[in-house]
Parts: C-alpha cells; sequence; structure tokens
C-alpha cells in the first residue's frame, strides 16, 4: 500500500499487513542484505512469530524459521549473509538463508536467564547467562562451541560489538566497559554523560558504523527539556553534544554517520525526522503516528536512499518505507567511514 503522507506529502509504503504484527530486530544488528537488496524481519502472518525475508525489489516475502517462543530481539543477519542466527526459548539456531536448514549451537543449561546478544563480523554470537543474582558469564557461540568468555560481578543486561573492530562492550549494573573480543584489555569504564550528573538518564546507544565513536541520547529529567544526541570517543572519553533533538525516542545513523533518522515521542509532532550532523538542523520526512514511538526504530538502508520504520497507526504493528534520496547522499563503497559534510544533497 503506498500513500502521500499528510505532513509531507512524500509517498510512504506500507511492506506488510496492518492485520498481523510484524517488526525488526534491534538496531545493532544486521538486518539488510548489504546492497540493500532484503531485509530479514519478524512476522505473525501465519498466527506465530516467525523470522521472513523481504525482497526489496519485488516485493516477495517468504517465511525463514519455524519455531517457538521467538525472541525478536536476537535475529541476527551473519555478514556472509548465508545465516540468520537466533534464541527462541532457551535455544540459539542458526539457520541457512539458501536451503532453510537449521543448526543449534546451543541451548541454555536449566534454571539459567539470558539477556543481550551481538553478532561480529567473524559470525561470533556473545550474550550473557546469569544462575545466581550478581553473577553473570558472557559466553561466545560458534559453529564449532559455545563456552564462557568472560566472568563478570554484576548483572549483564546488554552486549554491542564494535564495528571493524575486534572488541565489544557490554553493561552490567548500568555501567558500560570495553574489551577485545579475546577477552583481554578490559581497560575502559565508559562514563556517559547520565554517569557524571544525576540531571538525567541515558537512552539509545549505538555504535557508528565505522566503530569510531559511540552515539547515544541524553534524556534530561525535567521533560521541558529537549532530548539530546550525544557522541563519545572510547578511546580518548570525548564525550560531546551532536544536536538538540526534537524529543527522539529512537534513532539510527545512516551509512557514514552525516545524517541521523529519529523517531519523535511527542504526540503532538510524531515524525520521522532528518537529523543533520554538520547543520544540527532536522528535517520532518512524514508522520509515524507510533502507538508506542519505541517501536518505531527508524533505520537507514545501507546505500542511506531509504528509511525503514514500524507503525502500528493502521492497525498491528507493520513496516513502511519511505525514500530519502532527495535529501541525502546515497553512500557505497566509501560505507562505515565518517564524513565530515552534511550529508544531504546538493
Amino acid at each position: 500500500m503506498k500513500y502521500a503522507d499528510p505532513a509531507t506529502e512524500l509517498d510512504v509504503t506500507r511492506l506488510t499487513g496492518p492485520k498481523f504484527a510484524s517488526g525488526i530486530a534491534p538496531a545493532h544488528l544486521r538486518k539488510f542484505g548489504r546492497r540493500s537488496d532484503f531485509l530479514i524481519y519478524w512476522s505473525e502472518r501465519l498466527g506465530t512469530r516467525q523470522i521472513c525475508h523481504l525482497d526489496l525489489k519485488n516485493g516477495e516475502s517468504r517465511q525463514v524459521s519455524d519455531v517457538s517462543s521467538l525472541d525478536t530481539s536476537t535475529i541476527s543477519l551473519a555478514a556472509d549473509e548465508r545465516t540468520v542466527t537466533f534464541f527462541h526459548g532457551g535455544t540459539l539456531t542458526e539457520i541457512s538463508g539458501g536451503t532453510g536448514s537449521a543448526h543449534v549451537l546451543y541451548k541454555l543449561p536449566e534454571g539459567t536467564t539470558r539477556a543481550g546478544f551481538t553478532q561480529s563480523a567473524d559470525g561470533s554470537i556473545f550474550f550473557a547467562q546469569q544462575r545466581e543474582p550478581g553473577k553473570s558469564q558472557i559466553m561466545r557461540a560458534t559453529r564449532l562451541k559455545t563456552a564462557p568468555f568472560l566472568q563478570v560481578d554484576g548483572d549483564v543486561d546488554a552486549l554491542m560489538v564494535r564495528p571493524r573492530r575486534a572488541q565489544l562492550v557490554y553493561r552490567a549494573n548500568g555501567v558500560w566497559w570495553l574489551l577485545n573480543t579475546d577477552g583481554s584489555n578490559i581497560r575502559k569504564q565508559l562514563r556517559l554523560e547520565a554517569d557524571k550528573a544525576e540531571s538525567g538518564k541515558d537512552g539509545q546507544i549505538l555504535w557508528t558504523p565505522s566503530g569510531r565513536t559511540l552515539v547515544y541520547l541524553h534524556i534530561p529529567a525535567d521533560p521541558k527539556q529537549l532530548i539530546v544526541l550525544r557522541e563519545q570517543t572510547p578511546d580518548d572519553g570525548l564525550d560531546r553534544i551532536l544536536a538538540r533533538t526534537s524529543q527522539f525516542e529512537a534513532f539510527g545513523p545512516n551509512a557514514d554517520a552525516s545524517v541521523f533518522t529519529g523517531a519523535s515521542r511527542s504526540k503532538a509532532s510524531s515524525y520521522v525526522l532528518l537529523l543533520l550532523r554538520v547543520t544540527k538542523r532536522e528535517l520532518t520526512i512524514c508522520e509515524h503516528r507510533a502507538s508506542d514511538p519505541a517501536m518505531v526504530a527508524p533505520t537507514f538502508s545501507p546505500d542511506s536512499k531509504t528509511i525503514y520504520f514500524v507503525s502500528d497507526r493502521h492497525g498491528k504493528p507493520a513496516l513502511y518505507r519511505i525514500p530519502v534520496d532527495k535529501f541525502v547522499e546515497e553512500t557505497g563503497e566509501t560505507a562505515g567511514t565518517e564524513k565530515s559534510n552534511s550529508g544531504l544533497m546538493q
């Protein structure tokens, strides 16, 4: 279904039906083919949540998984685009995109809980498991074996592999730590803005595609104040303001981090927007009208030509896309390298 957005009159396309729920995995997990030709998402079209493959050229969708209790926060396309990995219940499974054959990588021990999920470029999966309060194990899973990677004093609830570097960050008891993916050199405690002051809290946090910096939302305690997009360089600890936002609830960078897309939490202006790094200007792209702005999860395609997002404005959560190639420069071979220009078409 294609319609003209009421706010901007730009063409928006709904990709899935509003009679059944659909959505995408968290922003830090791979979901697009590198040529922006397909998207991995989840859908309840056949009654239960399953992983689906959407051909972005012809609009055809096919089911990839057939499992119960799919954890949609763990759906990850491998860097070689041949497999999709995910948890269902306590089972970590890898499915071949071509043959559909499934391979169990790991099963959580009885009485164990799991948190966090991330995948590196070499295919390794990292997640945390916990058998007793205040004690966590970060696990590393490959096609050959799954074994403890790091013992942590604290409750680990998030992990993210650092792009283009053999490192990851994890959060334990609200504090982020950086280390190498061989388990060595836990050398830095990331101190985000909310750690330094009691005037607010931190929201969504992501690596930029180059892996050079972390970008995150700082949410002031005073709801009348604007939510701020900040950036930290872990190698030197520099933390600075990128821009004050139109109350972003969720965001995503384009391939060279010159432009960000955000979903506003404002009920009066429930928009998907573009935010330009250099000028700090925002541009309204379309309405999202989602009942919960956190579900919108706006995401750039790898070539930066399209924004995909989720909304329940027409019924149950569905996938939408809107082209932004009139406003944002296409990214290709230079993707993953931050640019100093505005990212706008001239």
